[in-house]
């Protein structure tokens, strides 16, 4: 009975379909044909940008990626979030661009971490999520890159669960994904790197088993946030068995128009990583696929197709 239910339910619609096809109109009353579609475009303004409209079952709680800076490299799902927050709890790493592109009308509230500055502890931002929530307000907590690598989302996730407050992921481009296209670097290529290990810097240690554990032919090791302890990478690893010139690529904002690439080699780390102190954030791709750059940079940016986005490069 419930199949035949079905079954007429859909014939009716289409039916009405049919119909209205007839006289030119949609089901739902609207003028169809190729004279009124009107072609999709991309911007960074905040006033053309196309509201989308909410998810029947939202949570209380989305926590978001909003990817490397580039606001082109927003998911829709994401974007959707950010319209719609009625709270927004933000990340340093947040650019300004996507920041325009959010609800105007939501509350905003910075929780910024910054290596060496005073910054909100973890526990207090998850109680900024809950107390946020209670009130029935829509809340996204965006974060720069994607809320699982390094994101601190599982913490704030289980937080919530904890509470018994709805929430829900939204992936984004973790920092690895979007420099590595931003600067021409394959993370894995076929005889030359078969794996990817991305390492937080902050929790590097001297200990030999650890590093150990990094090294291995045929193996691309991304460090996030690794520059303040470049001393420590490069004599952990060059203890552990890899070659002093392994080229490597120091990524400074990537994905931004401030994006700067120093290329050089593991041994040469620690005076790159004085020589940059300071500049934030960065990222440390090690690894031989790095010598694929300079050939990939040739071919995308040959005399005929000028640069569309171009990269100040530094050698050392």
């Amino acid at each position: 009975m419930w199949l035949e239910l079905w079954v007429l339910s859909w014939r009716s619609q289409g039916t009405a379909q049919a119909d209205a096809s007839e006289h030119g109109r949609s089901s739902n009353g609207r003028r169809t044909g190729m004279s009124t579609v009107k072609p999709m475009t991309s911007t960074h303004s905040a006033a053309t940008v196309t509201r989308l409209q909410p998810a029947p079952h939202r949570p209380s709680v989305s926590l978001v990626g909003a990817g490397p800076g580039d606001p082109e490299l927003l998911t829709l799902k994401a974007l959707k979030a950010i319209q719609q927050a009625e709270v927004l709890v933000y990340d340093r790493l947040v650019s300004d661009a996507i920041l325009a592109m959010a609800n105007p009308d939501a509350e905003r509230i910075y929780v910024g971490k910054r290596c060496g500055q005073p910054s909100m502890k973890q526990e207090a931002i998850n109680q900024v999520l809950i107390e946020q929530a209670r009130q029935g307000r829509y809340v996204v907590r965006l974060k720069g890159g994607d809320p699982l690598i390094f994101g601190r989302g599982g913490e704030e996730g289980l937080a919530l669960a904890a509470e018994a407050i709805p929430f829900d992921f939204v992936p984004g481009i973790t920092a690895a994904i979007g420099c590595a296209a931003s600067t021409s670097i394959p993370l894995t290529h076929r005889e030359m790197s078969r794996s990817v290990t991305l390492v937080t810097g902050h929790v590097v240690s001297g200990a030999l088993p650890a590093w150990a554990q990094l090294i291995g032919a045929g193996q691309t090791i991304v460090f996030y946030m690794g520059l303040e302890q470049a001393r420590e990478i490069q004599s952990g690893l060059t203890l552990g068995g890899l070659s002093k010139d392994t080229p490597l690529a120091v990524v400074v904002k990537g994905c931004t128009p401030e994006e700067k690439v120093h290329v050089s080699s593991l041994g040469k780390l620690t005076k790159l990583g004085q020589a940059l102190k300071g500049q934030s954030p960065a990222l440390l791709i090690i690894g031989d696929v790095v010598a694929l750059r300079a050939t990939l940079n040739q071919a995308l940016n040959c005399k005929d197709a000028p640069e569309t986005n171009p990269k100040e490069v530094f050698y050392g």
